[in-house]
C-alpha cells in the first residue's frame, strides 16, 4: 500500500501536514499539562481538595474519552478536516475560558470543554498521519507524539514562571512586575493564541474538502472487530491498565513531589519538566524501533523501565535521586505512545482507521479517567505509598500480558 505522496517527514505536503498537526498538538498539550504543575495553586485558589480536583480532571478525561470514537468515525465517513477545524475552534474557546475561570464550576466547565475539543482533534489528526505515512508510520508518530513532550516541557517552564520563580529570576527587570501579578490562569492565554495560529496554518495547507452529512456510527461492528482475536483483547486490556496509570500519576506528579517528598516550589515544576524533556528524545527513537522490531516487545521493555522507576521514586530521598527516578520513568512511559498508535492502526482497515483508533482510545482513556479519581481518593485516605503500589501492579500485569502474547 502507498499513500500517493512522497513520505517526507519535513517539507512537501506530508511534512507540512505533519508539522502543522504537531504544532497544534504541542500547543494543546502545553495547555493540558499546565493543569498538573499548577494543580496545587488551583486547589488553593478555588478552595477545593485533592479529591475534588481529581474529580474535575476525571471529568475532563472522561469527556475526552467519550469524544474519541465519534470524531474518528465521522472523520472516516467525511474528511479529517471536517473534524480537525471545529476541534481547534473548541480548544481555543476552552483555553480562553480557563484563562478567566474564577470558580470551581467554571473550572469544571472549561476542562470538560477542553475534553471535547481534544477528542475532536486527537483521533482525526492521528488518522491523517496514518493516511500520509505507511513505510515511515512509526517515525511519523514518534515526531507527532513528541509534540506532547514539547508541550509538557513548556507547561513546566510556564508554571515555574507563574508560581513565583519568574519574579525571582527576572528581579529588577521590566518582567518582574507582570510575572509577580500572574496567577495560574495567565498561561492559558498564549496557549489559545498559538492554537489559533496552528489552525490557520493547517487550514491554509490542507487539501481536503469540508464535508458533512449523515452516516452510520457503526459502534457495535467496530467494537466486535477490535475484540475479534485473543491477541487484540489482550492488547486492549494491557494498554487500558497503562492509561489508568498515566491518568493517576501524571496528573498528581508535581503534587506528590511537593507533599510526599517535601520539595518546595518551583522544584516540583522543574522536575515535572524532566518527563517531557526525555520524551522529546525517546518517542522518535521508540517509534523507529517499533518499525524494525516487534512493537509489543518494544512496549514491554518500556513498561519494565516504568515499573523500576516508580519503585525507585518512592525510595529516593535526595533531589538527584528523585530526578533520576523521574527520568527513568519518562524513558519507559514515553516510549509507549508511538507504539500504541502504530499497533492499533496496523490492524485497522483503511476505511475505518479513525473509527477503530477512536474506539480503542475511548476505552483506554475511559479507564484512564478513573486514574486521577483513584489517586486523589487513595492518597487522601491512606497515603501516596499505597496509591503508587497499585500503579506498580497495573504496569506489571500489563507488561506480563503483552510479553506472553508476543511469545505466543
Amino acid at each position: 500500500m502507498t499513500t500517493g505522496y512522497e513520505e517526507r517527514l519535513a517539507g512537501g505536503y506530508t511534512g507540512r501536514m505533519l508539522g502543522s498537526l504537531a504544532l497544534a498538538w504541542a500547543a494543546l498539550q502545553t495547555g493540558r499539562f499546565l493543569l498538573s504543575p499548577l494543580l496545587p495553586a488551583i486547589i488553593e485558589s478555588l478552595s477545593i481538595t485533592k479529591a475534588t480536583a481529581g474529580l474535575a480532571l476525571g471529568a475532563f478525561q472522561l469527556t475526552y474519552a467519550a469524544t474519541q470514537y465519534p470524531s474518528g468515525r465521522l472523520s472516516d465517513a467525511f474528511t479529517r478536516a471536517s473534524m480537525l477545524l471545529p476541534g481547534l475552534g473548541v480548544l481555543v474557546a476552552a483555553f480562553a475560558l480557563l484563562s478567566v475561570a474564577g470558580t470551581y464550576a467554571a473550572f469544571v466547565g472549561a476542562v470538560v470543554l477542553l475534553g471535547v475539543g481534544k477528542g475532536l482533534f486527537a483521533i482525526p489528526s492521528r488518522a491523517l498521519v496514518s493516511d500520509l505515512f505507511v513505510e515511515r508510520r512509526g517515525q511519523a508518530f514518534g515526531l507527532y507524539t513528541a509534540g506532547t513532550d514539547v508541550g509538557g516541557t513548556l507547561s513546566a517552564l510556564l508554571a515555574f514562571l507563574v508560581v513565583g520563580g519568574g519574579a525571582v529570576l527576572f528581579a529588577g527587570s521590566p518582567l518582574a512586575e507582570p510575572l509577580a501579578a500572574a496567577d495560574w490562569r495567565t498561561p492559558f492565554v498564549p496557549v489559545a493564541v498559538v492554537l489559533g495560529a496552528a489552525g490557520l496554518l493547517y487550514a491554509a495547507w490542507n487539501r481536503e474538502s469540508l464535508s458533512v452529512g449523515r452516516t452510520e456510527i457503526g459502534l457495535v461492528a467496530t467494537v466486535g472487530r477490535l475484540a475479534t482475536t485473543r491477541e487484540q483483547r489482550e492488547t486492549l486490556f494491557a494498554f487500558s491498565l497503562f492509561y489508568f496509570m498515566v491518568g493517576a500519576w501524571i496528573n498528581f506528579l508535581p503534587t506528590y513531589l511537593a507533599e510526599a517528598k517535601g520539595l518546595a516550589e518551583p522544584l516540583p515544576q522543574l522536575l515535572f519538566a524532566i518527563v517531557f524533556v526525555v520524551g522529546m528524545g525517546v518517542k522518535p527513537l521508540s517509534g523507529a524501533a517499533s518499525d524494525r522490531f516487534p512493537r509489543r516487545l518494544v512496549a514491554v521493555a518500556g513498561l519494565g523501565l516504568a515499573v523500576a522507576a516508580l519503585v525507585a521514586v518512592t525510595l529516593a530521598v535526595s533531589v538527584v535521586g528523585i530526578a533520576a527516578s523521574v527520568a527513568l520513568f519518562a524513558l519507559g512511559y514515553k516510549a509507549q505512545f508511538p507504539v500504541v498508535d502504530a499497533v492499533l492502526l496496523d490492524a485497522a482497515p483503511d476505511a475505518n482507521a479513525g473509527g477503530d483508533l477512536g474506539a480503542a482510545r475511548a476505552l483506554f482513556l475511559g479507564v484512564g479517567a478513573l486514574g486521577p479519581v483513584y489517586m486523589g481518593a487513595v492518597a487522601t485516605a491512606v497515603g501516596y505509598g499505597v496509591a503508587l503500589a497499585g500503579l506498580v501492579v497495573c504496569l506489571l500485569v500489563a507488561g506480563i500480558v503483552l510479553a506472553v502474547g508476543a511469545r505466543r
